[in-house]
């Protein structure tokens, strides 16, 4: 256990809140922070609320509505329809939109007293966002840093597993059954496992049936 504070962007969905136990089994406080920025699917604010409530986290909402004026994407706007766009990426992608959280998570972390962010990008299932790559966070973590003269640490528990293996980490920390039926991943704002038909639930589907099976594999040939 680290003697630390450490401050989790929560959005109330499955890598998010598996970054939220991992960060209750590490650190001696954790608080949340989760952003309203007009989302389409808003349910996953109270999604995160019920969590953080649950777990007696202290949870912060920050109005981010200005992103919404800034961009018109497949997470703001309903009219747009969740597809891939000509240049390759989702059109479910907020340009800047994690520079702009952990930006924002590092002032409120300087308030709160927290040296550790915690963050559940993914550089093996980001869907090609630029923003959930290494690569970034390793850079705007010195750019924090230098900006506000603090020695914050930047985790980012998920960024070289699958969703599979995400899954399995949930497992381990013994709070899959929490995260299977009480976080919000899918686009459409359905709780759980979602509608099964966009691409997060599909990709939440996949990684659940492949943990299962290799799990049910590895008991059978050990058994």
């Amino acid at each position: 256990m680290i003697q630390d504070k450490a401050l989790v962007v929560f959005s109330g969905g499955q890598d998010s809140t598996t970054c939220l136990f991992w960060a209750i089994e590490r650190f001696a406080q954790v608080e949340v922070v989760t952003f309203d920025y007009g989302q389409r699917h808003r349910f996953e604010i109270e999604c995160a609320k019920e969590i953080a409530n649950e777990m007696g986290i202290n949870h912060h909402i920050l109005d981010m509505s200005l992103l919404n004026q800034l961009t018109s994407n497949a997470l703001t706007r309903e009219e747009i329809k969740i597809e891939e766009n000509s240049d390759g990426l989702p059109s479910t992608f907020v340009p800047g939109r994690n520079l702009l959280f952990l930006s924002f998570a590092g002032v409120l972390a300087s308030q709160i007293g927290a040296k550790h962010i915690v963050t559940g990008v993914c550089e093996t299932d980001f869907s090609g966002y630029p923003d959930c790559r290494d690569i970034f966070i390793k850079s705007l973590n010195v750019t924090l840093n230098l900006s506000m003269d603090c020695t914050f640490v930047i985790h980012t528990p998920l960024m070289w597993i699958n969703k599979a293996q995400t899954w399995e980490l949930a497992d381990q920390l013994g709070v899959l059954d929490f995260v299977r039926e009480k976080t919000l991943t899918c686009y459409n704002g359905i709780m759980a496992d979602g509608c099964g038909e966009c691409p997060a639930c599909k990709l939440r589907k996949k990684g659940l049936e492949d943990y299962i099976n290799a799990k049910s594999e590895f008991y059978e040939k050990n058994s």
